[in-house]
C-alpha cells in the first residue's frame, strides 16, 4: 500500500494528532498508565542515564537539529519547486517522528487529571480569601527576610554558587514525597543551560527538554529566583507539564526544603503572584498590601522587573506568541496566562493548611 517507509510515516502524522485528541479525552486512563505507569520509567531511564553528564545533551541536541533542518532546507531548496509530493513527504514524515518522540517520551502528561485533583484542592477562591492568603503570606516573607538579610531595608544575597543550588533542590523534594508520593524526585537531571543568553532575551527562566529529560536553568536569573526556576523544571520531570502546576510544586518544594534560602525564593514567589491577583481585583488594596512588604523584599521584586526589563525586545512578543499557541494545542487553554494560575492553588492550599 505504502511505497516506503517515508510514505507511512507521512500518512501516520494526522493519524497521531487524531490519537491524541481522543485520549485527551480520557484523563484518568492518561494519569494511570502513562503519567503513573510508563512516564515514570522513560523518564528515570533518560535522567540515569543523562544526569551525570555536566552539559546539557539536550541544549546540543537542539542545536544540531536546528543545524539539521537549515541545512536540510538550503540542500533541497529546488525541490520545493521540482517535487513538491516528495517534499512534503519528507516534511511529514520527520515531523510524524518528533511529533511521536515528544508524546512518548513527556507530552502525553498534558493530558493528565488537574493536580487539584489529586490534591483534593478546590478550583475556585474569592477576593477575601485572596487577601486573606495574601496578608499571610507578605507576614511569612517578612520573617523569612529577617533571618537572612542585615536589615529590612536590605536584599537578600544567597551564599550558594547555581550548582550547589541544584544539590540542595532534592531535600525539598524528599520530604514532600512522605506527604505526597506522587512528587517524589529522583534521580536528580538539572543543568545550566548553554543557550542562556536566548533564553533571556525570549523571557525565559528554563525549560525542560521531552526528549532527554534534563532540567534547563537559565543562569543569567537574579539568584534569589534561581531555587524556584530549578524546582519548577524539576516537577516537569516528575511529569507535570501545566505550568500553574509546575509553578505550585516548585512552591511546595521550596516551602518543604530545611534551607531558609529556598523558603524565600519560594515565599516571594506566591507573594509575587497573589499580589499580581489582588491589584487585578482591588488596586487601592494592592498598594496596600505592596507596603507592608519588608523594603528589602521588595527590592528583589525590583531587581527582578529591571533584570527582565533590560533585556525585552520584538522578538520576545513574536516567540511568547508562539509558545502561547504551542500551550494551547497541547491542553491548556489559557495558554501563556496560564502560569498566573498558579494562584488558585497557593490560595486553596494555604487555607487548607491553616484549616487544619
Amino acid at each position: 500500500m505504502f511505497k516506503n517507509k517515508k510514505t507511512l510515516l507521512a500518512v501516520l502524522f494526522p493519524i497521531q494528532i487524531l490519537l491524541i485528541k481522543i485520549l485527551a479525552h480520557y484523563p484518568d486512563f492518561i494519569e494511570n498508565y502513562y503519567s503513573n505507569g510508563l512516564y515514570p520509567i522513560i523518564s528515570k531511564t533518560l535522567r540515569y542515564i543523562l544526569g551525570w553528564i555536566p552539559f546539557s545533551v539536550g541544549d546540543l541536541f537542539y542545536a544540531c537539529l536546528n543545524v539539521f533542518i537549515i541545512r536540510w532546507v538550503f540542500k533541497n531548496r529546488r525541490l520545493f519547486y521540482k517535487n513538491p509530493k516528495e517534499t512534503f513527504t519528507t516534511i511529514f514524515a520527520f515531523l510524524s517522528v518528533l511529533y511521536f518522540a515528544f508524546h512518548m517520551l513527556w507530552g502525553m502528561n498534558y493530558y493528565r487529571n488537574p493536580l487539584h485533583k489529586t490534591l483534593v484542592l478546590e478550583a475556585e477562591y474569592t477576593t477575601e480569601q485572596l487577601i486573606r492568603v495574601t496578608e499571610n503570606l507578605i507576614t511569612n516573607v517578612n520573617n523569612i527576610h529577617s533571618k537572612i538579610a542585615p536589615s529590612d531595608s536590605a536584599k537578600a544575597v544567597i551564599p550558594y554558587s547555581r550548582s550547589q543550588i541544584f544539590d540542595k533542590t532534592i531535600n525539598g523534594y524528599t520530604l514532600l514525597q512522605h506527604r505526597y508520593p506522587n512528587l517524589n524526585y529522583q534521580p536528580r537531571s538539572i543543568k545550566k543551560s548553554i543557550w542562556s543568553v536566548p533564553l533571556t532575551y525570549s523571557g525565559y527562566s528554563g525549560y525542560l527538554n521531552p526528549f532527554t529529560n534534563e532540567a534547563q536553568v537559565n543562569y543569567l536569573i537574579p539568584k534569589y529566583h534561581f531555587p524556584l526556576v530549578s524546582c519548577h523544571e524539576e516537577a516537569h520531570q516528575i511529569g507535570y507539564a501545566a505550568e500553574n502546576e509546575t509553578n505550585f510544586i516548585g512552591y511546595l518544594a521550596c516551602k518543604e526544603n530545611p534551607d531558609v534560602y529556598f523558603n524565600y525564593a519560594g515565599a516571594t514567589f506566591a507573594v509575587r503572584y497573589c499580589l499580581r491577583e489582588v491589584y487585578r481585583r482591588d488596586e487601592n488594596k494592592y498598594e496596600y498590601l505592596l507596603q507592608k512588604l519588608n523594603l528589602g523584599v521588595r527590592k528583589d521584586f525590583q531587581e527582578s522587573q529591571d533584570f527582565w526589563s533590560s533585556y525585552q525586545n520584538p522578538m520576545e512578543i513574536v516567540l511568547k506568541y508562539g509558545y502561547d499557541l504551542f500551550l494551547k494545542s497541547n491542553n491548556q487553554q489559557k495558554g501563556i496566562k496560564s502560569y498566573s494560575y498558579v494562584v488558585a492553588l497557593i490560595v486553596n492550599y494555604e487555607l487548607k493548611e491553616n484549616s487544619q
